[in-house]
C-alpha cells in the first residue's frame, strides 16, 4: 500500500483489496511458507509480520508459534485483520517507513509486497533489522516489476496488447506514488550491507495461473477511476480488458516476486 497526497492508491477498505488478498495468499503463500519453515518458525518464537494486509501468513505464524508465541501484525491500515486479531496474535496500525519497531528482540520478522511501496524504505528496512534479536531472521519478499513488465509475456495480440498497455498505467501511477520498480533485484545486496549473515535469495514468477487471472481483475478494477482521471485509460478500455481477461483466453502473470533472507549477528 502506497501513501500520498491524495489517498492511497490500493486501499485495504475498497471491496476489491480481500479479493487482492486472496490471490496473493493462493499465488505466494506457498512459497512464503516454505522459507519460513526453512528458517525453523516454531513454538515460543516472538514474530513480526510487516505490511500484514491479508490474514494467510499471520494466521500460519500463530499456528506455528503457539500460545508461548507472539505475532504482530501491523499495517497503516488494519481493516482486513480483524478475524485474526486474538492472541497469540497482536494488531496494530503501524508504519515501518515512519515510526520505531513495534517491540524489539524478535526471532522473525517478515514482510511481503510491502517495502517496494514504502517511501523511506531504506528506513523500514533498518527498522526491522534492528528489532531483530541476535540470531534472529529476516525474510523480506518484494515484486520486481520493471524485472519483467508484461502481464502478457505472450503478446500475440490485441487483447494482450491492451492488457500490456493497461499493465503499464499501473505502473506509471505506482511510479508517481515513489514505488521502486526495480527494488525485489537488490533485496540481497541490501541485506548484506545492513549486517545480515548467511543471505541467500530467489525467485518466483506465476504465469497462467487462475489466481493471476483474479488479481488483474480486482487490480484493475480497484484503480479503475485513478487510471481514467490521469488520463492513462478510457472507461470503454477497461471494459473491454476485463471482459477479455474474464474470457479465460489470455495467459496472465504477475511480476516476479524475489525472496531474500538472512541473519542478524
Amino acid at each position: 500500500m502506497t501513501r500520498t497526497d491524495d489517498g492511497y492508491l490500493l486501499e485495504n477498505r475498497q471491496s476489491e483489496a480481500a479479493e487482492r488478498f486472496a490471490a496473493f495468499a493462493e499465488l505466494f503463500d506457498p512459497t512464503t511458507f516454505r522459507h519460513l519453515e526453512a528458517l525453523g518458525v516454531g513454538p515460543g518464537w516472538r514474530c513480526w509480520e510487516v505490511g500484514a494486509g491479508g490474514t494467510s501468513v499471520v494466521s500460519w505464524l500463530a499456528k506455528k508459534v503457539g500460545p508461548t508465541g507472539k505475532v504482530f501484525a501491523t499495517d497503516i491500515d488494519t481493516t482486513q485483520l480483524t478475524p485474526v486479531a486474538r492472541p497469540p496474535v497482536e494488531v496494530r496500525v503501524h508504519d515501518v517507513g515512519a515510526e520505531e519497531p513495534p517491540a524489539e528482540g524478535f526471532d522473525l520478522v517478515h514482510a511481503r509486497l510491502v517495502l517496494v511501496h514504502v517511501p523511506d524504505r531504506d528506513r523500514a528496512l533498518a527498522s526491522m533489522v534492528r528489532s531483530l534479536r541476535p540470531g534472529g531472521r529476516l525474510l523480506v519478499e518484494d515484486a520486481d516489476p520493471a524485472l519483467q513488465p508484461l502481464v502478457c509475456p505472450d503478446e500475440s495480440g490485441p487483447e494482450q496488447k491492451l492488457a500490456n498497455r493497461l499493465r503499464h498505467a499501473f505502473r506509471t501511477l505506482l511510479d508517481r506514488r515513489g514505488a521502486d520498480l526495480s527494488y525485489g533485484r537488490r533485496l540481497p545486496r541490501l541485506l548484506r550491507e545492513a549486517g545480515l549473515r548467511r543471505v541467500e535469495a530467489d525467485a518466483y514468477f506465476p504465469l497462467a495461473s487462475p489466481a493471476c487471472v483474479a488479481l488483474e481483475s480486482a487490480t484493475v478494477r480497484q484503480i479503475r477511476g485513478r487510471l481514467v482521471t490521469a488520463g492513462l485509460a478510457t472507461d470503454e478500455e477497461i471494459d473491454r480488458h476485463l471482459a477479455n481477461i474474464s474470457s479465460g483466453s489470455m495467459d496472465l502473470a504477475t511480476a516476479p516476486m524475489i525472496s531474500a533472507w538472512g541473519r542478524k549477528a
